[in-house]
């Protein structure tokens, strides 16, 4: 498992579909997870620290667990099946541990309510998770299509063109070391 943080929530503005953005804590990498309008919401208010006249469903129901004398240990994104995220909420009840199938989305609002940590699967991270390309994977991406693109006849006149040594059809050899 992997610990993730939540990066943010956004709205695809071709789609207005919404998405949580998390990011793998030791690297730059990435797992958009595509959620609904009101969970969206829910984690964007308390990540700007919003809090509303009334508790929300998160809130209500962390507080009921808090009551109860359950902690939220952690979540874990553990499955991706047809192209649905899995996660599971990990409770601790008097010593005896707990899990429970969740949606992804509430496993988070729940989380950054009570301060536990998120987990993803090594194995949901393999098949969905992003790693953006850097400055210069961008630049020379570009350069690539750029050089691709060009409809170039790679034999002169005289042959092929010489390799990087300067040898081949239309050269003649360097003069040896030494001479």
């Amino acid at each position: 498992m992997i610990e993730m943080v939540v990066e943010s929530v956004r709205v695809h503005a071709l789609s207005t579909q919404h998405v949580v953005i998390l990011k793998e804590t030791g690297r730059d990498r990435y797992l958009p997870i595509w959620i609904g309008p009101w969970e969206a919401n829910a984690i964007a208010l308390k990540l700007q620290g919003v809090s509303p006249e009334r508790p929300l469903t998160h809130d209500l129901f962390a507080r009921t667990l808090s009551a109860l004398g359950v902690a939220i240990v952690r979540i874990v994104v553990s499955d991706l099946a047809d192209e649905t995220f899995r996660a599971r909420i990990v409770l601790d009840h008097g010593g005896k541990v707990h899990e429970i199938d969740a949606r992804p989305s509430d496993a988070i609002a729940l989380a950054i309510r009570t301060g536990a940590p998120i987990f993803a699967t090594d194995e949901v991270l393999d098949r969905a998770g992003v790693i953006p390309e850097t400055d210069e994977q961008e630049r020379l991406s570009v350069f690539r299509q750029f050089v691709n693109s060009l409809d170039v006849e790679l034999e002169g006149p005289d042959g092929p063109p010489p390799d990087e040594r300067g040898t081949g059809p239309g050269r003649e050899p360097p003069p040896a070391p030494g001479r």
